[in-house]
This record gives C-alpha cells, structure tokens and sequence, in this order.
C-alpha cells in the first residue's frame, strides 16, 4: 500500500493542496489565492467555480512538485473554509450565484429578527452555535430569496447545497457524492449535534427544503472516488473535516482538555470536550470536534474573525507594509507598551460579543505613532483577542490548559508566537508542521485508509518544534489587556448608553 495522502485545504483567501507521507513529513505543495469580491458593505463572496478550477490544478501542481501520481495517494482528505455557503444545478453542476463567505454580515437582520422572536434558545440547545450571519442556514434562505426560481427549484430538488468540502467532492465524483461530515454539518444551524442529524424544526425555521441537502457521514470515511480522467487514476477521498476540527486533529488534541488555537485568515481556538457537548454560557460555541466510527468527540469553539486578513488589510488596504513577514521586525523595533490598540472588527466581532454591527477602529494615537505601532497593534489585537476566548472558556468551567498548541501562517511569526505566550500568562507551542488544517485532513484520510490503526498513532507522530514561555509580569499582562477591553467597549453597537 502507498504511504502518501493528498490534502485539500480550501481556505479563505487561498487553496492549497499537501501531498505528506505516513509520518507527515510535507512531500510537495501548491497555492494560489483566489479573488475576494465584495458587493457591498458586510458583503464577501467567492466564485465556486473558481475555486473549483483552481483546486483541481493545484492537485496536479503538488503531485508533480512531489514528483508522485495518483497511483501512488493512498487517499484524499479535505479541509476547507467553513459556513461559506454554495448552491448548484445538480444536473449542469454550475453555482447558481457565488458563494456567500463566513464572514459575510448581510443576514444580520435576519438574525436579529429570529432573536427577537425568542429562537436562539432552542437554536443553540440544538446546535451548539447562536443566531449569527456566520453560520450557514441564513445565506442559504438569501440565496433561495433572491436567485429567481431558486426556492421553488429547491423544492422540485434539483438543486444541492454545500459547504466548500460538498462543493469539491462533489466535483470531484462528477456529481456522484453529494455529501460532508459531521463537522461541516454543525456548522449549518440545521444540524442537530445531540442526535447527529439534520433537524426538522430547525429546517422549518430557516425555511430551508430538506431536498437540498448533502449526507452527512464521519470525518474518516469512504466518500467515494476522483474521477478518472481528473487526475489519471481514481483516488479515493477517506477524509474531510471543517479546517479548525481538522487542526485539532492536525495538532493531535484528542484528549479533553487539550487546545488550539489556529491563526490564518481568522483566528479559531477549540477545546476538546470528549464525549460532552458543553453548552457555553459566555457566548462561546458548541461544535462537534470530529466523528469516527460513529462516535463523536464535541469541542468548545471561539471564533475571531480577523486575524491574518487583519495583516493582510494592512498590506493590501493601507498599503503601508509590502509583505506579511514585514510585521515581525517592526514589532521587535517598537516593543510592545506603546498604547495603541486596533481593533479589527471589519465584518463585526466575533466571540465572546458577537456584534455584527461593530467596525473597526484605531484608538490610542499621539503624533509619534507611526507605520511600526500601527501593525504591531495588528499583531497584538491577535493576542488580545486570544486572551478573551481563552477567558471565556475558563469562566464556562474549563480547567486552565497546560499549553497552547498553535499553528497557521502567522505562527512562523517568533515575536507574535512570544507576545502571545506573554499575553496569555500560558506556554505556547508551536508544531514542526505548522500547516495542522492540511496535516489533519491527511491524517483523517489516512485513517480510512489504513495507514494509521488508532488516534494514538496519530498522536505519535506530533512533534513540537518550539515552545514559547511566558515572561511578561502579571500586573503589566493586566495592564495592557484593561486597554484593549476599553478599545474594544468604545466601537461595540451593543454597549451601555452613557
């Protein structure tokens, strides 16, 4: 049997796609980014067809760089950008409209309305989640409301809806397998995580026909095959996972207790609860961390909506840096008591205040704060927003973790891994493979496959790369986090009058 797994990690801004070996050693690999539009304000989209197009390259691209073919991928895992929502002709396999991203705010009033009827409740009983534009069940009621014919089509079944997963494996089959697994699942609103299925009630509510929806299967399962002409030979899929679930598998937090937190376009921090689905009551989401063998392991999530794409305006909207890796030697010349606090709430905030209506804001300027303080404050409002969700976790009951496992694009960054440790009070660990979305989906599908008989295999092969050990004094770590609660009290449309 071959040894090498090929993953699929469909991100916000870029896909990219691994091939590793059995040990996850990385093989070869390619990316591209992908064009962002934004129709109006709150409003991102992407183009299925697009990222369809550019996944199918960048498999071939990877197999060559890994001078591999198909013959020899002993499975395909796929991870992806969760919530962004796709809908398509099941017979022409074209998108009906682009795909409304996660970060995506127009259904706030949809939200809103749903609140106020006294909903959320019973939705976050089901769900684990809470009324918010993030998830995917009111894009997809938009798309339904506003593609002419879209709704009644639905009903007749001859459209499908998926995440990013579906939408790939689904053209990756040729239309064969309309599916995705449980994690892609609990992140609809339409799924129930207590009984593993899509809920009626919860489909009346959202008014969402029940025909358009995918089978929703473990995250190590057999999800069928490629095409044969795709890549030269059929390779089965054994694997998908939303890509924060995949990077808790990736970073092999399979025991309750165990988190990480992972820093790409946003920032996502999950908790491996076990067999309990803890129900937040500091605004916190519950999710299903991965399903094997019918069994499920649940994971408090928080959820930050800008992290890396906060870099990312920096270099693109302001223009005042030229590359990400510009941001470390900045952050070194200037420190970090400089009192200026970004507080990147471009499409709202994200845990623990879920407010979609807040916008960002730059607080604390005097006449010498220059380009340097400016993209440090981006840097720390990562950390900063770390802290609030690992807050939340403890105040909802969970014990405080030995460590935090970190990984993502931003990770590489030694001064924002060591502010992050400080910020925290807490070690921060950062892996050798610092790319876990795509490591985990590789291990998923290897689990399928055969290559890997238990998690505790898995387990074995995680290797720490550098820990990062707090040095900062309390009073001075309180100090600095007082500021940035304050800057972030000044922007929320939810805060106290007066």
């Amino acid at each position: 049997m071959s040894d090498y797994l090929l993953a699929i990690d469909q991100g916000t801004t870029s896909s990219r796609v691994i091939v590793f070996d059995s040990g996850g050693a990385v093989c070869g690999q390619a990316q591209r980014e992908f064009r962002q539009h934004f129709p109006a304000d709150g409003q991102v989209e992407h183009d299925a067809g697009e990222i369809w197009t550019g996944c199918l390259e960048l498999c071939r691209g990877a197999l060559k760089n890994a001078r591999l073919e198909a013959r020899q991928i002993a499975g395909i895992g796929i991870t992806n950008q969760r919530e962004t929502t796709v809908l398509w002709d099941r017979a022409s396999g074209e998108p009906l409209a682009r795909a409304i991203v996660w970060q995506d705010r127009r259904t706030a009033g949809h939200c809103e309305r749903l609140r106020e009827a006294g909903h959320e409740r019973m939705v976050q009983e089901k769900t684990g989640l809470l009324l918010d534009p993030y998830f995917s069940a009111t894009k997809l009621a938009w798309l339904l409301d506003n593609v002419p014919g879209a709704r009644d089509r639905a009903r007749r079944g001859e459209l499908a809806f998926g995440t990013m997963d579906c939408w790939l494996l689904w053209k990756l089959t040729g239309g064969r397998v309309h599916a995705t697994d449980a994690t892609n699942a609990s992140r609809t609103l339409l799924f129930n995580i207590h009984e593993q299925k899509w809920d009626p009630q919860l489909l009346e509510l959202f008014d969402i026909p029940a025909e358009l929806l995918p089978q929703v299967r473990d995250s190590a399962a057999d999800f069928g095959s490629t095409q044969p002409a795709l890549l030269g030979t059929p390779i089965p899929v054994t694997g998908i996972a939303g890509d924060q679930q995949a990077a808790l598998v990736g970073q092999a937090c399979f025991e309750p207790g165990m988190v990480k937190s992972t820093y790409g376009t946003g920032c996502f921090m999950m908790l491996n609860t076990g067999d309990q689905a803890i129900l937040s009551e500091h605004r916190l989401l519950t999710t299903v961390g991965y399903r094997l063998d019918g069994k499920t392991t649940y994971a408090q999530e928080g959820a930050i909506f800008m992290a890396g794409a906060t870099i990312q305006w920096l270099r693109d909207g302001l223009r005042i840096i030229d590359h990400a890796s510009e941001s470390e030697a900045l952050a070194r010349r200037v420190g970090s008591a400089h009192g200026v606090y970004l507080v990147p709430a471009f499409t709202g905030l994200g845990a623990p205040w879920w407010d979609p209506h807040a916008r960002g804001a730059l607080l604390g300027l005097t006449r010498d704060t220059g380009i340097a303080e400016v993209v440090t404050a981006g840097l720390e409002a990562v950390c900063y927003q770390t802290l609030d969700l690992l807050e939340a976790m403890e105040a909802d009951g969970a014990g405080r973790p030995k460590a935090l496992r970190v990984d993502g694009g931003m990770v590489v960054n030694d001064w924002l891994a060591q502010n992050l440790a400080d910020t925290l009070g807490l070690r921060v660990d950062r892996p050798v493979v610092t790319e876990t979305t795509a490591l985990g989906a590789a291990w998923l599908a290897g689990l399928q496959a055969g290559l890997f008989d238990s998690l505790e295999a898995i387990s074995g092969r995680w290797r720490c790369d550098r820990s990062f050990e707090p040095r900062l004094a309390e009073s001075e770590r309180r100090s600095r986090h007082q500021g940035w609660t304050e800057a972030v009290n000044r922007i929320r449309s939810d805060r106290p009058a007066g």
